[in-house]
């Protein structure tokens, strides 16, 4: 299955930057804004995933029922943002191996396109920061097409773009998110067990294997492809 890969595509929060203590305080200061207390990182770790419209709805659903939270939400959603670009990076931490595996999958050959839920306008700044940005020869983020993951549509686009077939490109992230995609779109997928994924076990995403760093990823492929 991986003996033909030729790029990858991975995700970005959960997968190779611990983004959950930049969520927490922008989420709070928006909590503060509308006189609301604030949230544990257990809880809002549970919500990270699925773009920032779907994490400010479940957060105000928290507090309001369903009226309550259509007519707070735009408001809601603004104060994020702004919060949000105002901390992004400063909180949030690589995981282990990020840097190692992305240049030892360069090392091999592979061509690297970073496919996320977050908005572009989030996903760069905090890619640059973070010193990944140049990995990667494109990144689309969670307003870059009319989809968002778990849909299979930004992973076709990503094989469009590179001009490669769904199956010689290896998925790879921390969620079912990223799992139901590439699945959907053709990709094989693996898994870190270090992320989000909604508050369940990595163990119940139907992915092709779980691997505990990016570079063991890598390592993985050096492998396959060296038979």
């Amino acid at each position: 299955m991986f003996s033909h890969i030729k790029a990858a595509i991975i995700d970005l929060d959960g997968t190779m930057i611990d983004t959950a203590p930049d969520f927490l305080v922008a989420i709070n200061r928006m909590r503060e804004d509308f006189a609301l207390a604030p949230l544990t990182l257990d809880v809002i770790k549970t919500m990270v995933g699925k773009g920032s419209e779907n994490l400010i709805q479940q957060v105000l659903s928290l507090d309001f029922d369903a009226d309550g939270v259509a007519a707070s939400f735009t408001d809601a959603l603004a104060a994020y943002q702004r919060h949000y670009l105002a901390i992004n990076g400063y909180q949030s931490q690589l995981y282990p191996e990020v840097h190692e595996g992305l240049q030892a999958m360069r090392n091999l050959g592979l061509r690297l396109v970073c496919v996320t839920n977050k908005p572009l306008a989030f996903a760069l700044p905090l890619m640059e920061k973070k010193e990944i940005f140049h990995y990667f020869e494109q990144v689309y983020g969670g307003d870059s097409f009319a989809k968002k993951k778990p849909d299979p549509l930004p992973m076709l686009e990503a094989c469009k773009t590179l001009g490669l077939s769904p199956s010689q490109v290896l998925a790879i992230g921390d969620s079912s998110n990223d799992a139901i995609a590439a699945r959907a779109a053709g990709c094989p997928v693996l898994t870190v067990p270090y992320g989000y994924n909604h508050g369940e076990a990595v163990q119940n995403i139907q992915s092709d294997g779980i691997v505990e760093t990016l570079l063991v990823a890598a390592q993985l492929l050096s492998a396959k492809n060296s038979h």
